[in-house]
């Protein structure tokens, strides 16, 4: 009786042990996309001191310089959360990666208004506008990564 009941263990014990046996999980998918949005960001942060920008936004009076680590923790805590969401709402419904891909990414190139609408001088602008417009990137190019990893398995 038992060796009837291993053979025919159904699609769901074989989903789980190749979820389980990938080598490319979904928190190194995490990893990745912030890792590498994070430091995009600062390089655009390093063109952007080097070519004169000042760096610094005013608001409401206020000076409120751009930092090293603001630039990354603004690249990496949003995009942590979004896709962290995404990743393990898609365990659930597989539908929820294309989704969060488009959705995602729209939020991100929206953000890029507040930049835009900054106190600031040019190359501020366009550097943190940069910076906004990298993190849509990174979360439609690490969602399509790992939506096509899973595809192949």
């Amino acid at each position: 009786m038992s060796s009837s009941a291993v053979p025919d263990s159904g699609p769901s014990v074989q989903a789980a042990s190749s979820v389980r046996g990938s080598r490319f999980g979904w928190w190194k998918v995490l990893v990745t996309g912030a890792v590498g949005a994070a430091v995009v960001n600062l390089v655009v942060f390093a063109v952007a001191g080097q070519a004169g920008a000042s760096l610094v936004v005013v608001d409401g009076g206020a000076e409120h310089p751009v930092t090293v680590g603001g630039v990354i923790g603004s690249s990496v805590v949003p995009l942590v959360i979004g896709l962290g969401a995404a990743l393990l709402l898609a365990l659930w419904k597989p539908v929820f990666l294309r989704i969060a891909q488009y959705v995602g990414s729209g939020l991100a190139l929206l953000s890029v208004a507040g930049p835009l609408s900054a106190d600031a001088d040019g190359g501020t602008v366009a550097a943190l506008s940069l910076m906004h417009i990298t993190l849509g990137v990174a979360v439609f190019t690490t969602l399509e990564l790992h939506r096509r990893h899973r595809r192949r398995r």
